[in-house]
């Protein structure tokens, strides 16, 4: 981690992928293994999984017990809450799940909020209500997909609760908003996720797509940022093609030393 600087936690959404065998992880790895090899490279994880469902206690120790302390994973709202119910009448699906999440202790990062495509600005009120159900000891990160949501009304409704943005450099908001909006967090994070417009990659073991350019455009965002900010960052396999080379870039533009492949099955052995 940078000492001067944001800090700044970069990883991919999601470890589980037989495709990075070979491209990531040794070969001949296990899918027992995925995750404790992947935390040699990398400081975070977004984790999908829990969109579908609540995880049970076991699946979260394990979580826990294959990572390290300093690790952080960042799980997404069940979309019980943000797809089905639509934030209205959650609160005991939420307790449930945050519960749950707490089980992680000092591992869990950002509770992603991911509102669907037709959740639109028409909902404000379930939203209004909803965000004074999360509690302060969790941070948690909020995404839309309709750029009617980008107004400065959001800005100061999320900046009053201390949830942030999540801003995503995808399909849903061009880039420049994007941008400019990094540099107005409404809290003391920011929650970014490189995901792509490019749904037609099937083959995750290797870079598809120059993102070079764009890349650049975010580590001088990032760089900006005072000191005080954290940063955590998660990009798809979508977005390039094998999103942990991608999180390597990002790691170099940002004056972090990436782990070359080659370099995570050195301990093997201890797996």
């Amino acid at each position: 981690m940078p000492e001067v600087g944001p800090q700044i936690r970069l990883g991919t959404q999601g470890w589980n992928y037989p495709a990075w065998v070979g491209a990531l992880y040794p070969p001949g790895t296990r899918p027992a293994d995925f995750l404790k090899l992947y935390t040699r490279a990398f400081h975070t994880v977004e984790v999908d999984s829990t969109f579908y469902a609540i995880p049970s206690v076991r699946t979260v120790r394990g979580w826990a017990e294959r990572t390290p302390a300093d690790f952080t994973l960042s799980l997404k709202l069940p979309q019980e809450i943000t797809h089905e119910r639509r934030l209205v009448g959650a609160a005991e699906v939420l307790a449930e799940f945050l519960d749950r999440a707490r089980e992680l202790e000092g591992r869990l990062g950002p509770i992603l909020v991911q509102l669907g495509p037709d959740f639109s600005p028409a909902e404000l009120p379930a939203l209004e209500r909803f965000l004074p159900l999360l509690p302060a000891d969790i941070r948690f990160a909020i995404e839309f997909r309709q750029k009617g949501w980008i107004t400065q009304e959001t800005h100061d409704l999320l900046h009053h609760h201390r949830v942030a943005l999540a801003l995503s450099d995808g399909r849903w908001i061009p880039r420049p908003w994007v941008l400019s909006l990094a540099r107005r967090p409404t809290t003391d994070f920011l929650y970014l996720r490189w995901m792509g417009d490019n749904r037609d990659i099937t083959d995750y073991s290797h870079l598809q797509i120059d993102r070079a350019a764009e890349l650049e455009e975010w580590a001088g965002a990032i760089r900006e940022l005072p000191a005080t900010m954290y940063v955590y960052g998660y990009v798809n396999n979508h977005f390039s093609g094998h999103s942990p080379a991608t999180v390597r870039h990002l790691q170099r533009l940002l004056g972090q030393q990436p782990l070359a492949p080659e370099e995570i099955g050195d301990q093997i052995s201890l797996f």
